[in-house]
């Protein structure tokens, strides 16, 4: 019985070298598809920074509010200024246009034409413009806010300090009470 299994033809089993091959082919394959999508991308933001010429060529000299700038990381981003940048959507077809904030990534705009979305960034910019120059005259309006700030501010502060000195005043009763009931009685007759 063993003799007739020596000659029937056994599948051979894969080989390991065989296996790695054809995994390394597979792998350049998808790192290909990947160079070629980010490359679209980078592409893609380019033209809508090239959008962008005349807007930031009508930004005031002197303001270095706006830093503007194409970097191909993962994903690749046009940034506007520090805190907001355009990106390409999940299909990568779309632009997304996203502003950091203390509460959390906000989108602004998604599109994926790319006049709708140079006119986005340039309300943007306008709006920073617009707040700037609200906070460099002193507006009346951020000036009362940032009092009412400070007044909340100190109001909490006194209020912590009351509620310390209190609880102090209380502790320091309460242990004096029990020191004087301690030494009273210990210092009772027996």
């Amino acid at each position: 019985m063993t003799e007739r299994m020596a000659g029937a033809d056994v599948p051979r089993a894969p080989r390991l070298k065989d296996a790695m091959r054809q995994a390394r082919i597979e792998m350049a394959e998808r790192t290909g598809v990947v160079v070629d999508l980010r490359d679209a991308e980078l592409a893609r933001l380019e033209i809508l920074n090239e959008a962008l010429d005349p807007v930031y060529a009508e930004v005031p000299d002197g303001i270095e509010l706006f830093d503007r700038g194409t970097v191909a990381g993962d994903p690749p981003r046009l940034w506007i200024d520090m805190i907001a940048h355009v990106m390409m959507g999940r299909d990568k077809r779309v632009y997304r246009f996203v502003q950091d904030t203390r509460y959390g990534r906000r989108v602004i705009a998604e599109t994926a034409d790319v006049a709708e979305m140079a006119a986005a960034v340039t309300r943007y910019i306008a709006r920073r413009l617009v707040e700037r120059e609200r906070a460099v005259a002193g507006d009346t309006e951020l000036l009362a806010s940032d009092i009412l700030i400070d007044a909340v501010r100190r109001r909490r502060h006194r209020r912590r300090l009351v509620a310390m000195l209190c609880l102090g005043l209380v502790l320091g009763f309460l242990g004096g009470a029990a020191a004087l009931f301690a030494f009273a009685w210990l210092a009772m007759p027996r």
